[in-house]
């Protein structure tokens, strides 16, 4: 049975450099620097790339700008350095090599030398015969005679680690006891034919060298974990490992039809949200949200609070479905809470090329300055910004045919002449002059104010929907604003 560690706390989030960082794993990747930060512990970052066929440098590259710009800071680590280094796995091949040599001369493992064709066919008949499948322990026993005769023919072995005869039984701290029995997990391969060291080995190994106190990781590594704990006894007898670790298994973030959210479905790339614009503080929200909760009837809370206040034994076993209206739901009530002038910085990259179809010279900071406050309530993302301050910037607004329609119902001209008028009339000095103007110019025409400002807007800013209206319209000025509409008035004549 694993022990609970009594050390100071030290956790790993240990990624393979391989594609985008996809949010489950940015998901594990929190729930452990959470931990780390809660308990005045360690986060120790570890790079598994001993995959040479799938692994890649950019990969590798884009995992440390992702938990930079997320401020998943790591104590030990690429960068960083420490006592355990090297943590990147393709550096640390001597180390796996001398223990793969410790479980061979201690006789916790051996080679096996069956083949693929061997082995499946035995597998096979275990199937048919009701049996489990898994390896059937042919080579445990050898005489050494007999691997002398399996290496004559040319055979390549592997290692394989001998299993207990018994059954494990550990406390997950999120799924509480469980118990494997031993015919369910066979003894498992180690080191390839060609010498190369597998996960199953690397893996904990690392986190005994390493002196990893608790494994926090998805719950699809959940059946390994018997296999570890031995291998951990193995380790600890030889002296290379300390405890065995506390391990957390976290549950699956599933997506549409509830399926498990892979690397192949869009909403699963965290460089999606990055550059739709969310914030690093909403999208770590709601991502802590995926299997914990911070109380009953509160769901927006800061990075600093749920540091406060996470404890992986308060982790929900149930699988948590990724919802992406409410990420985005959340994201917003974050925009809100910035302070304006952080809200205006972070909006920068949104108000410039290749996201901002206006010139350079034509942006006016001061009206961006004026506009934003009104902006920052009714943002989801931030790129959202560029689509609703355009008209501030461009020469004329982009309105599209459907938007045009949409608006352009009844008598818009008559409408719209009626509000030129009084706008043009109109005090400029305040947003409720205006409003008061397009009233009037609806109650001649028999409309409500909403009926009455849809052709407006769409004169003036090209959309049906956007920014408060009679802002938009001070901050664009009265010059502009009657050149629209008279634009729109041609329009509709033609």
């Amino acid at each position: 049975m694993a022990n609970t560690p009594s050390s100071p706390v030290r956790v790993r989030f240990c990624p393979s450099p391989t594609g985008n960082p996809h949010v489950g794993l940015v998901r594990t990747a929190l729930f452990n620097w959470a931990y780390a930060r809660h308990t005045g512990g360690t986060m120790v970052f570890r790079i598994e790339d001993t995959d040479a066929a799938r692994d890649s440098e950019e990969s590798y590259n884009q995992l440390l700008d992702s938990l930079r710009w997320l401020g998943l800071d790591w104590d030990e680590g690429p960068e960083v350095g420490g006592p355990h280094a090297p943590y990147r796995q393709s550096q640390r091949m001597d180390l796996y090599k001398d223990v793969a040599e410790k479980l061979l001369a201690s006789r916790h493992a051996y080679h096996c030398y069956c083949s693929t064709e061997e082995l499946d066919a035995r597998r096979d008949a275990a199937r048919a015969a009701g049996k489990p499948s898994g390896y059937d322990g042919h080579c445990r026993d050898l005489t050494d005679e007999q691997k002398a005769a399996y290496a004559a023919e040319g055979r390549p072995a592997i290692v394989r680690f001998r299993m207990p005869d018994e059954p494990i039984t550990f406390t997950d701290l999120v799924r509480g006891e469980i118990t494997y029995l031993p015919e369910n997990v066979p003894d498992f391969g180690i080191v390839r034919a060609n010498g190369a060291p597998l996960y199953t080995l690397v893996n904990p190994v690392d986190d005994a060298l390493m002196e990893i106190t608790h494994v926090l990781r998805g719950e699809d590594l959940l059946s390994s974990t018997p296999r570890q704990i031995a291998l951990y006894k193995a380790l600890i007898e030889l002296g290379v490992a300390k405890a065995t670790p506390a391990f957390g298994h976290l549950p699956y973030v599933m997506g549409e039809g509830n399926k498990k959210l892979s690397k192949r479905d869009p909403e699963s790339s965290l460089n999606l949200y990055r550059e739709r614009g969310f914030l690093r503080e909403g999208l770590l929200n709601y991502l802590s949200l995926l299997g914990w909760s911070f109380s009953a009837d509160q769901d927006v809370f800061s990075v600093e609070e749920m540091v406060a206040k996470f404890d992986v034994v308060d982790v929900n076993a149930n699988p948590a479905r990724f919802d992406l209206k409410k990420a985005e739901s959340i994201n917003a009530d974050h925009i809100r809470l910035l302070d304006p002038k952080a809200f205006a910085e972070a909006c920068e990259p949104w108000l410039k090329a290749p996201f901002a179809n206006w010139a350079p010279e034509d942006f006016d900071a001061s009206a961006w300055e004026a506009i934003a406050p009104h902006a920052q309530t009714r943002l989801t993302v931030l790129s959202d910004i560029t689509a609703n301050v355009d008209f501030l910037f461009l020469p004329e607004p982009v309105s599209d045919e459907a938007s045009w329609a949409k608006a352009m119902k009844g008598d818009p001209a008559a409408l719209l002449t009626t509000a030129r008028a009084k706008l043009e009339a109109a005090d400029w000095s305040s947003p409720e002059s205006l409003k008061d103007a397009v009233l009037k110019a609806g109650e001649e025409h028999g409309l409500k104010l909403g009926k009455a400002q849809a052709p407006v807007r769409v004169a003036v800013t090209g959309r049906t929907v956007g920014l408060p209206l009679f802002e938009s319209l001070e901050i664009l000025g009265r010059d502009k604003t009657l050149t629209r509409i008279d634009a729109a008035l041609a329009k509709l004549a033609q």
